[in-house]
């Protein structure tokens, strides 16, 4: 029986993909050797790299005024690898606090310099997304993050800012059509729409560098990976390698635009059984719902481990909502099929029938 896997991350992945990486983990382009053995800088993996950056910049519509990158440690790496580029000595950024990998955003730029909350939704759990509010036009960067795994929100919107501006795009990367333009640095963990753990992918206006005045340490000054064209230290192949294959498929099989419009379907159709079924409440606030990562909570009626019997049963995997929210979260990242959606409304209208 097939598993239906919502894990919040590392993601459900493409089986072509999966097949094509065991293959490549045995035999990499009939050197009779495994991919994780050969060398990073060999032209067989030279060429994946080339391969990775480009289908970036073909499914995202990057301009070439921007570098792409293929770097390790994460959205957590990054979030002192910003300030340490970004914020000037005395400086202050613009910070955004939508949820808990926001608000470790903005403890980590606080040991390089000041940080001006402009706007939290922590006085509701993180159910919403903050709107008009003020970014003070001297700041040094405005950073925000586009979806929030945990409490299941997401930027419909990006507000309008006339200096740097920075977005953690980790859980919806590629998930729907954003203008890159409109940011100066955008980062996302592969783990969720990208590819498995162990690549960030990371897209840097040149033109904003080494400007900020720091003395930066080598492996968290972007432009050390810009020179070394990612390759600065061993990178981590395997997940490079997954990843292009993922962003392939996912240009073989209609590019962003495509799967924007299949990631609304699967959305639409476990938010309609949500606001439908008696039985659950979703988390979010309505407008503010992520298409990634449906959050709902069982009524007092539920009996849990009743329904959690059912949905395992069923095939289904990973819907256990995160340790600090609790409930259930459904992640339909680009990967999950509808069918699989479809299999987890079943079962809650099963179990409404059941509860009768």
């Amino acid at each position: 029986m097939k598993v239906h896997n919502f894990s919040a991350g590392p993601c459900v992945l493409p089986s072509s993909v999966l097949r094509q990486a065991a293959d490549a983990v045995l035999n990499f382009d009939d050197l009779n050797l495994s991919l994780i053995e050969i060398s990073h800088r060999s032209k067989n993996f030279v060429k994946v790299m080339e391969e990775a950056q480009q289908l970036v910049r073909d499914l995202m519509d990057v301009p070439e005024s921007y570098s792409i990158l293929f770097l390790q440690g994460g959205a957590s790496l990054e979030f002192i690898m910003v300030p340490y580029n970004l914020l000037r000595e005395g400086g202050t950024a613009a910070y955004l606090d939508t949820g808990t990998w926001a608000k470790s955003a903005v403890k980590e730029a606080r040991r390089l310099g000041n940080v001006n909350v402009v706007a939290s939704s922590a006085d509701k759990n993180y159910s919403y997304i903050p709107k008009g509010f003020e970014i003070p036009e001297d700041v040094d960067y405005f950073h925000t993050t586009s979806n929030n795994t945990i409490f299941g929100t997401q930027m419909k919107e990006f507000p309008r800012f006339s200096g740097i501006k920075v977005c953690d795009m980790s859980s919806d990367i590629m998930s729907r059509r954003i203008n890159v333009a409109d940011f100066d640095l955008i980062y996302a963990g592969a783990q969720k729409n990208i590819g498995p753990a162990g690549a960030t992918l990371v897209i840097v206006k040149n033109e904003i560098l080494g400007k900020n005045g720091r003395d930066i340490p080598a492996y968290l000054n972007y432009q050390t990976h810009i020179d070394k064209e990612s390759m600065f230290n061993t990178p981590p192949v395997f997940s490079i390698y997954v990843s292009m294959l993922t962003m392939r498929w996912l240009k073989e099989s209609g590019g962003v635009d495509f799967i924007e419009q299949v990631n609304k379907q699967k959305a639409e159709l476990i938010y309609n059984e949500i606001d439908r079924n008696p039985l659950f409440t979703g988390t979010a606030a309505i407008e503010d719902r992520s298409t990634m990562n449906a959050c709902f909570l069982p009524t007092e009626s539920v009996n849990t481990e009743e329904f959690d019997r059912m949905w395992k049963e069923a095939g289904i995997s990973g819907i256990t909502g995160h340790r600090s929210a609790g409930g259930y979260r459904a992640s339909m990242y680009n990967a999950l099929e509808p069918e699989s959606v479809k299999v987890l409304v079943d079962v809650m209208r099963d179990y409404e029938k059941l509860k009768g």
